[in-house]
């Protein structure tokens, strides 16, 4: 297969991470229309949409340990839990392909990265010996909500804070952060936009502990990227073009919890058969089409969405009453001094 018919993954690629980055842009604005018919006299009410809970992963993790021993789903933040799930399992089967085909921070990042090269001419390369440190800091923040909900928070504690009005509207309280942002968090966004646009990634790489989670949950999955060297022209255009600076060409499994399964080195490779997605079996590994990757990720994803509506665990079960309660301005000035 040459490199131009190839070309067609990414393009799919790009096609999925806009229609998931337009459609966060749409549920978003669906958002804030719900919490303005609270908060200003005459704007009108607007279904509240379930899946802003993407974008509350601490909560999807809290629900889940509580689900596993009590056998409840949190009512509240319910969409929360059943997208975290859906992520953790696409990273566990299929790489960390909600990394590199849904997220929309991640396709927020690449864009950044893409005009960076344009505007400089390059992406610049942090060296190795200061590389390993800062990827070490995601892992440490992760390690960090790891062990003060996975092992520190009893379910007891977990169900005491579901019920606190901080919790009630954690989703209006993480769009608050954004739409009056402080000057300090205008400070420190600017220099991950600017840092963004230098380097490959930067948010994702360094700093993003949901993705050092689905990383090392990936090292599990049975699919991999594999170079067969028989193939292998070292033309090295895997390498060069891999969002993650993995040294494919250099490799035989990429196994590492940084591949993002966005198919980008498949898709740059001019020789047939020399690299591809590969599924391991009990005697060895088969290959996998590309669109059959793609296809089967989308599934999975709007599968567990599909359980979470049918069983009638998506929607918040929070009742308007409690929403006007607890977004009316005095209510409101009181939970922003928390």
């Amino acid at each position: 297969m040459k490199v131009s018919q190839k070309a067609y993954i990414r393009k799919i690629r790009y096609a999925v991470q806009l229609w998931f980055l337009l459609f966060c842009i749409y549920i978003g604005y669906r958002f804030f229309q719900f919490v303005a018919h609270f908060e200003t006299s005459g704007q009108p009410f607007v279904q509240r949409p379930p899946s802003v809970e993407g974008f509350l992963p601490i909560a999807g993790f809290m629900s889940l340990k509580y689900f596993v021993f009590t056998g409840i789903i949190e009512p509240i933040h319910p969409a929360a839990m059943i997208l975290f799930v859906a992520i953790v399992v696409i990273s566990l089967f299929m790489k960390k392909g909600f990394c590199g085909w849904i997220c929309p921070i991640g396709t927020i990042s690449q864009y950044l990265w893409m005009a960076g090269r344009r505007l400089f001419g390059r992406n610049f390369i942090i060296k190795k010996e200061i590389d390993i440190p800062l990827r070490a800091i995601k892992y440490l923040i992760m390690a960090l909500f790891l062990i003060l909900i996975g092992i520190a928070m009893t379910p007891n504690m977990m169900i005491l804070f579901f019920i606190t009005d901080y919790y009630k509207i954690v989703d209006v309280r993480t769009m608050k952060f954004f739409t009056e942002m402080s000057r300090t968090t205008l400070v420190v966004l600017s220099a991950l936009v600017l840092l963004g646009l230098l380097y490959k990634n930067f948010w994702c790489r360094y700093l993003c502990p949901y993705g050092a989670l689905l990383g090392l949950v990936s090292i599990l999955s049975p699919l991999k990227i594999k170079r067969n060297e028989e193939h292998c022209m070292h033309c090295r255009k895997c390498s060069e073009n891999c969002p993650s600076l993995i040294d494919v060409e250099k490799k035989t499994i990429i196994s590492s919890p940084e591949c993002y399964g966005c198919l980008t080195c498949v898709s740059h490779c001019p020789s047939e058969g020399a690299l591809g997605v590969t599924m391991r079996t009990n005697r060895s590994r088969i290959v996998v089409k590309p669109v059959f990757y793609i296809i089967s990720m989308l599934i999975v994803f709007y599968l567990f969405i599909g359980i979470g509506k049918f069983t009638g665990h998506w929607e918040s079960k929070l009742p308007y009453g409690e929403y006007k309660r607890l977004l009316t301005p005095q209510v409101k000035d009181v939970l922003k001094e928390q």
